[in-house]
């Protein structure tokens, strides 16, 4: 398992055993050459007047220490550091996500760890790594090796890591277990048999509390990771707990099948879907909060936010992904959502027009929503209808008109455009044209004076105009309506606080082989390249979040004579990009010659480069 460990030089000259003091801490500073002279002494008069509760090195952090060398003042984690190395101990930067919560609980108690200040990080078949904030405290090690028969490896944490994620895990091991016996051996069957235990009781049994904890614990630990998505997935021995963070699925935590098939009848309870249905799939949607800030008075309500529920029928039982909605995607602007300043300035003026069809492309979770949403609330304004049909509603927004495809009420796309047209809109938005009755009232609705926006599934702009012929329309409506297509990728982010400059010879070496990716284009201008390294803020992985690359095709006089006389995608491309176009990769390489994301990221998310 890779973890975010940083090897300890020699270890230095044993100091008393007993709990750190900030007094000493502030002298060792000053010996080592971190701080100077004039330095640790104001450090003591302010520390002085610090709270004394806190964790010596918690007390440094809060007063401020400025290093010698450059004058940046330390954080904790800067001085978990340093203390690790100056105690010749390893550096342990705690990620809850490549931590066994089951496991962990089962080397100690929550008590024993409290009391104590450590926590088990990693438990091996004969190792157990515990995180501490107190590296001179160790009487406690030959009893926990006693009792686990293992050796134990202390590692260097920060005080308020070990702190927070012992009462986190600690408490959702508890909720596991509690929720486990009070189901028997197998779990809970469902929910409703928490509701008939209640009943019997004339008020909900004590132990129902556990599992809403463990929901309630797996929503907050997703917004804090930025998880995209939420999969619980059965298992033949084992429910699986996974997160999708930056585009990439991360496992965060295995527990009984039992206590899963309550965790997943609770939150379709939640999502006002059938919780007996267990055949089909269903979809729902709820909303929850955000962790606030604060308390008291000065109490911070968190965000709103929407999940979009999504069930489905396995061999081993009901697996159920909830996607999260950002709720500050419909008040990004352009440059936020990936946009090239060409493309941003083009889009807006397309967007701008007063009816006609934009066709936006892209796979299944390139961002086209998002896209979308921020355009449609940017046009939104009190003069202007905003109708919109989608299969499902992603994102509730009060400035739109929202309607949900059903169709076993015969409310297809086609039906509710249809019915849209009757509802005096300005702007139509159309979730997806996936067949040639939806495609034909998109056409009837731009051409009898509205603004529609649509998605299609297609590799590229181009091939857009392809596809609504494919579909049978004809290629004198395509030209009568068509404004533009917009077709997108999602690339992930380089982490700004680990990436690195390559050096001279890496520079060449990317410089050509991203001249080679781009061909026949040229790449000029400055050329900044990046690579990604990894630390505890992206979790080792060396991307932090995701943009969006942008390829626009605005349709012209000299496109629809292409498309008129029976059109070849290889000729629709070429004309598109002498009109303006970028193609997706030539977006990407311009990305990386900005050192914002990486040659392997374009490589994997965009088609090649013609014409």
């Amino acid at each position: 398992m890779k973890t975010t460990t940083t090897k300890a030089p020699a270890p230095r000259p044993a100091h008393e055993p007993g709990p750190l003091d900030w007094r000493t801490l502030v002298g060792w500073l000053r010996e080592d050459g971190v701080i100077s002279a004039d330095e640790a002494a104001r450090t003591v008069a302010r520390c002085a007047s610090a709270h004394s509760a806190q964790h010596p090195l918690q007390r440094l952090a809060v007063v401020g220490v400025a290093r010698e060398a450059d004058g940046h003042v330390l954080d904790i984690e800067q001085l978990t550091q340093w203390l690790a190395g100056h105690s010749g101990m390893d550096y342990f930067r705690i990620d809850p996500l490549k931590v066994d919560v089951g496991k962990v609980a089962d080397v100690m108690s929550a008590a024993y760890a409290e009391r104590h200040k450590v926590l088990p990080v990693q438990v091996g078949v004969a190792e157990v790594v515990v995180a501490t904030a107190e590296p001179f405290i160790r009487d406690w090690v030959p009893e926990v090796e006693r009792q686990t028969r293992k050796s134990v490896r202390l590692v260097l944490a920060s005080p308020q890591d070990v702190a927070r994620y012992t009462a986190e895990f600690f408490a959702l091991a508890r909720s596991v277990r509690a929720a486990s016996k009070l189901g028997g051996q197998g779990g809970f069957g469902s929910f409703e048999q928490l509701v008939e235990l209640g009943k019997a009781n004339k008020q909900l049994d004590a132990n129902d509390q556990h599992v809403v904890q463990v929901v309630d614990w797996l929503w907050q630990y997703a917004f804090d990771q930025r998880a995209s998505d939420i999969h619980l997935e059965p298992r033949r021995e084992q429910g699986v707990i996974r997160f999708r963070i930056d585009g990439v699925l991360h496992p965060v935590y295995q527990m009984p099948m039992g206590v899963m098939n309550a965790m997943i009848a609770r939150i379709k309870l939640l999502g006002r879907m059938d919780v007996v249905e267990k055949r089909r799939p269903q979809d729902g949607r709820i909303k929850t909060l955000r962790p606030g800030t604060g308390t008291g008075a000065s109490a911070v309500r968190g965000d709103e936010v929407e999940m979009r529920l999504s069930t489905l029928p396995t061999a081993f039982g009901e697996k159920l992904v909830m996607r999260i909605f950002d709720p500050e995607a419909t008040v990004k602007d352009l440059s936020a959502l990936g946009f090239a300043p060409h493309d941003a300035q083009r889009w807006q003026s397309l967007t701008s027009k007063p009816y006609g069809i934009v066709l936006v492309t892209g796979p299944t979770g390139s961002g086209k929503t998002t896209t979308l949403y921020a355009t449609l609330k940017r046009l939104a304004t009190e003069e202007v209808n905003v109708s919109t049909v989608e299969d499902p509603i992603e994102m509730i927004e009060p400035a739109f008109n929202q309607t949900q495809v059903q169709p076993h009420l015969d409310l297809d796309f086609a039906q509710g455009l249809r019915a849209l047209m009757r509802q005096d809109p300005d702007i139509i938005m159309v979730g997806e044209v996936r067949d040639l009755p939806t495609a034909e009232m998109a056409v009837q609705a731009a051409l009898t004076g509205h603004l529609v926006f649509t998605t299609l599934h297609t590799n590229d702009a181009p091939s857009a105009i392809m596809r609504l012929m494919e579909l049978g329309i004809p290629p004198y409506l395509i030209n009568a309506t068509v404004l533009g297509v917009l077709a997108q990728r999602l690339v992930r982010t380089l982490c700004q606080a680990c990436r690195v400059r390559e050096d001279d010879a890496g520079t060449t070496a990317s410089r050509e082989a991203l001249a080679e990716l781009v061909k026949p284009w040229q790449i000029s201008g400055k050329y900044r390249p990046y690579r990604p390294v990894g630390c505890v803020d992206c979790r080792m992985t060396g991307y932090h979040g995701r943009m969006g690359l942008y390829e626009l095709l605005v349709v012209t006089e000299t496109f629809k004579s292409k498309v008129s006389r029976e059109p070849v995608l290889e000729a629709l491309r070429s004309q598109a990009v002498k009109d303006g176009m970028r193609p997706l990769r030539l977006a990407g390489a311009a990305r990386v010659a900005e050192g914002l994301t990486t040659l392997d990221e374009v490589l994997a998310c965009t088609p090649p480069v013609s014409g």
